[in-house]
């Protein structure tokens, strides 16, 4: 059987473009015993998927040269040789960015698509849930009446927080890149102010005027100047769960900024990097957890879907964008 695959042709200098990807096609083999034929429904497109384009150590090995990408992938089972699936079973796993392919029976978790569109456990009920909850919950450590600010609030993992985050009881202010998505942070989400980054002459300002009383918890997703805005804004004994740096993802030189370090230490403030694996033993309470709030009605979630597999490379390039309002999906 003959499938297509998208790979990595040439690692990028600085922001990503089309010539960096390139379809190819490829034979598969026979299916051995233990292993099914998947086909690939929906494909996830996150951030860090940019920092694995670059050949550097990091806390996953990266993408190699004329090798498909791989990331989250909601995929059925065409064919199976195993006890545990059977044709039209629908599984998530971590796969390659291919139309078809090959697993074996422990690399991919069948899904309960009862409970929620097959699209949300790349989502609320997946890996963005999931590095929401426990970057909130288990660093952040929210407590009913204090201020929590997110930046890149309208991203997926952002508009999770900002929802927890109110069910903490937290005056909660987003960071956004447009009025549209500031507007939907509040009229949707349940957030109590945003802010447009992109047409706010004064984020410092703007942030004091946001959280009179400081920042409690500041969800980092982005870093830059609009964290070097917030920390200025910091309260004594503040919380800072670092979980992306997509403002400087795409930077050909060190960028300098102001040095932080006498903020965070004169007003006692944790500043804590993390990614989701740290949680991994975990990952059931958290599981449990948002699924009741979404069945509840309580947490909503927003996916901005690009279809056609050949459109990966383009739905991955519009991250950079701002392109997506909560996660990022791309149907085959």
């Amino acid at each position: 059987m003959t499938t297509q695959q998208i790979v990595l042709s040439a690692r990028p200098k600085g922001l990503p473009v089309s010539d960096d990807f390139r379809m190819a096609q490829i034979d598969l083999p026979e299916l051995k015993p233990g292993e099914i034929l998947l086909k690939g429904m929906y494909y996830s497109v996150d951030p860090y998927m940019r920092g694995r384009m670059n050949d550097a150590k990091s806390y996953v090995a990266p993408f190699e040269i004329d090798q498909p990408l791989n990331g989250g992938v909601i995929a059925e089972v065409v064919e199976s040789k195993s006890d545990q699936f059977k044709s039209g079973d629908v599984v998530i796993g971590h796969f390659p960015w291919q139309k078809e392919f090959i697993a074996t029976e422990k690399e991919a978790k069948k899904v309960d698509t009862d409970l929620a569109s097959p699209s949300h456990y790349l989502g609320v009920l997946g890996m963005t849930g999931l590095t929401a909850y426990f970057g909130l919950m288990h660093i952040g450590k929210p407590k009913a009446g204090e201020t929590v600010v997110v930046s890149g609030a309208a991203g997926a993992v952002g508009i999770v927080v900002g929802q927890i985050a109110k069910l903490q009881g937290c005056h909660v202010v987003g960071i956004a890149g447009s009025d549209e998505k500031t507007k939907l942070l509040k009229t949707d989400f349940g957030f109590d102010e945003a802010i447009n980054y992109k047409t706010t002459a004064d984020m410092n300002k703007a942030i004091a005027a946001a959280c009179p009383k400081g920042v409690d918890v500041y969800f980092d997703n982005v870093g830059g100047e609009i964290s070097d805005a917030v920390i200025k804004n910091i309260a004594f004994h503040a919380r800072i769960p670092l979980c992306g740096q997509i403002a400087l993802y795409n930077s050909t030189e060190v960028p300098m900024g102001p040095r932080l370090q006498p903020i965070l230490l004169t007003r006692s403030v944790l500043m804590q990097g993390f990614i989701i694996g740290n949680f991994q033993e975990k990952f059931p309470e958290g599981i449990q957890q948002l699924a009741q709030w979404v069945k509840e009605g309580k947490l909503k979630t927003t996916e901005t879907i690009e279809q056609g597999f050949e459109n990966l490379p383009k739905a991955l390039l519009g991250l950079f964008k701002g392109e997506n309002t909560g996660k990022m999906i791309v149907e085959a």
